[in-house]
C-alpha cells in the first residue's frame, strides 16, 4: 500500500508573510489514493486577532479558540500524521506556504515541494477554462454539498477526497459509511482491492463457427491478411 495524506488549513488571512496564521489543520490518510477513514483534526490559537472577513469564510472566531493549543504545541503531532509520503491539497501552494511559515516559527524544516499534489492543478488540466473551486468540482461530480455552509477544514478534506477519487479515475466506492471519534461528519470508506484479476472470455465452438462464417462474408478482412 502507498500511503499519502490529503490535508487542508483554515487561516486568519491570505498571506503568512504579513502575519496571518493557521487556525485549523485537518488531514485524511489515503492508501493507494483512497481514504482509509483515519483522520487528524486540530483547532489552533493564532496568538493574534481573526479579521471579520476571515470569520465570514470559515466561521471561526477567536473566542471559539480560547482554549485551543498554540501551533508549537501540536506541531509534532501534525508532522507525525503527515508522514513522509505525498501530500494532497486543493491549491496546495497556499496550504504548503502557511504550514512552512508555522514550521519555521517552531524551528521545524519546511515541507518538501516534491511531495506536493495539487488537485487544483489536476482539475485545471482536466477542465481547462472551467470553474475549478472545490464547490464547482463537487457539483460537477455530483457530490453532496449540503453540509458545507462555511469552510470547515475537516469537511473540506472529506469532500476533496471524493473529488480526488474522481480526478484520479473514479474508483469504485464501498457501500458503508463509518464515523470516527466524535465527528458527526460521515466518512466515506473506500476499499482498494488491488490490481484487477484478468477474466479471459473463452468462446464456445458454436461461437467460433459463427464468427468464421461472418468473416467469410467479408471482402479481404484485415485480420486474416498475412
Amino acid at each position: 500500500m502507498t500511503r499519502s495524506v490529503l490535508f487542508d488549513t483554515e487561516t486568519t488571512g491570505l498571506d503568512p508573510l504579513t502575519g496571518d496564521r493557521v487556525i485549523e489543520v485537518a488531514a485524511l490518510e489515503l492508501e493507494n489514493d483512497l481514504p482509509t477513514g483515519r483522520h487528524f483534526h486540530r483547532l489552533i490559537h493564532p496568538q493574534r486577532d481573526i479579521p471579520d472577513d476571515a470569520t465570514r469564510i470559515h466561521g471561526i472566531t477567536l473566542d471559539k479558540l480560547r482554549d485551543a493549543p498554540r501551533f508549537e504545541e501540536v506541531v509534532d503531532d501534525i508532522i507525525a500524521f503527515l508522514g513522509d509520503g505525498p501530500l494532497v491539497a486543493h491549491n496546495a501552494p497556499f496550504d504548503f506556504g502557511f504550514l512552512d511559515a508555522e514550521f519555521a516559527r517552531a524551528a521545524r524544516p519546511a515541507l518538501d515541494r516534491a511531495r506536493m499534489v495539487d488537485t487544483l492543478a489536476l482539475a485545471k488540466k482536466r477542465f481547462p477554462g472551467m470553474p475549478n473551486s472545490l464547490d464547482a468540482l463537487c457539483r460537477r461530480f455530483g457530490i453532496d454539498l449540503s453540509e458545507r455552509t462555511t469552510h470547515n477544514a475537516l469537511l473540506d478534506c472529506r469532500l476533496l477526497a471524493e473529488v480526488y477519487v474522481e480526478l484520479t479515475g473514479g474508483r469504485q466506492r464501498g457501500l458503508s459509511l463509518a464515523t470516527e471519534g466524535q465527528s458527526e461528519i460521515p466518512v466515506a470508506v473506500y476499499t482498494a482491492s488491488g490490481p484487477r484479476t484478468p477474466r479471459p472470455m473463452v468462446p464456445s465452438a458454436e461461437e467460433l463457427a459463427a464468427h468464421a462464417a461472418f468473416v467469410a462474408r467479408l471482402k479481404e478482412p484485415l485480420w486474416t491478411t498475412p
